[in-house]
């Protein structure tokens, strides 16, 4: 059997595979915060401090838990994850997508991306299922207790990341390794062996890089809301494929012969099919090189 071809799938986390914020599942109530007075202060203390809003949000949740008299431990934060609940076919879909690609002769390495917290995701029961998540996170004293940010994902920097994927740097310190030369067809994952999916304008950046680069991206959206914040959230993903900045849209639904699974089995198919194509002219190459 020929050697599989490696792709990655990319994932935004919140949103994207689990609706809502991961704070807001089990670490805000345990504090008894509101959310939505949360994310305001976040918003202010940004604006006041000329502040990044994610080193804003790690900053308020350390300071709400202190004023508390919880200590935010690695632990307690995978703790937290153990309730995050996922959209539909999540769970078995990550087995299911990895058969599928194997019948193609494709070895799927699956990664998150996202401005939530890494620790919680580890928590969660889908975290064996990735090659790296990337996330933010804290920096942890010896006795694993929360002491200051190590790592802050925004939707700037999400490309960054998907660079790190591209050269097959699973970290997120090796800064001169992302910035060597390395010509496209000799990087572990070109980007066009890559699906990125995210639920909306944070992941715009990380979308018009993929699409430029020749790979593939998909805007998802909750299929379960019906409010005004839904009907947004569906209508912020059609502008971002009328914008050209999504290749395709779906609902936020993995389970099998869901739209979005389909998308992706198809797009598993086209990088297979591309794959044996470029084997089958460089055979032939081969050959004539020989015959001459």
């Amino acid at each position: 059997m020929s050697k599989y071809t490696e792709i990655a799938i990319a994932y935004d986390f919140d949103g994207t595979l689990a609706p809502g914020n991961m704070q807001e599942r089990s670490f805000l109530p345990a504090l008894n915060i509101d959310k939505q007075d949360f994310w305001n202060e976040v918003k202010d203390m940004s604006e006041a401090n000329d502040m990044n809003e994610i080193l804003s949000y790690m900053h308020l949740m350390l300071r709400k838990a202190n004023e508390k008299n919880q200590q935010i431990t690695k632990q307690a934060f995978r703790d937290h994850g153990k309730d995050i609940e996922f959209f539909a076919g999540v769970e078995e879909y990550f087995d299911k997508i990895n058969g599928y690609a194997k019948t193609k002769n494709i070895k799927v390495n699956h990664y998150v991306i996202s401005s939530g917290l890494r620790d919680i995701i580890e928590g969660t029961s889908i975290y064996d299922k990735f090659t790296n998540v990337f996330a933010s996170g804290y920096k942890y004293n010896v006795n694993g207790v929360a002491e200051w940010p190590a790592v802050a994902i925004d939707y700037t920097n999400k490309t960054q990341f998907l660079f790190r994927i591209n050269k097959g740097i699973n970290n997120s310190w090796d800064n001169s390794t992302i910035n060597e030369f390395i010509l496209e067809e000799e990087r572990p994952i070109p980007f066009s062996r890559m699906i990125y999916i995210g639920d909306g304008e944070t992941d715009i950046p990380a979308m018009k890089m993929i699409n430029y680069q020749g790979g593939t991206s998909i805007a998802v959206y909750n299929p379960n809301v019906r409010t005004k914040a839904g009907q947004k959230a569906r209508q912020t993903c059609m502008k971002l494929i009328k914008q050209k900045r999504a290749t395709h849209i779906a609902p936020a639904d993995y389970t099998e012969n869901s739209r979005l699974y389909n998308i992706i089995r198809l797009t598993i198919d086209a990088i297979s099919a591309h794959a044996e194509l470029s084997r089958f002219v460089k055979d032939k190459s081969r050959v004539k090189s020989l015959l001459h």
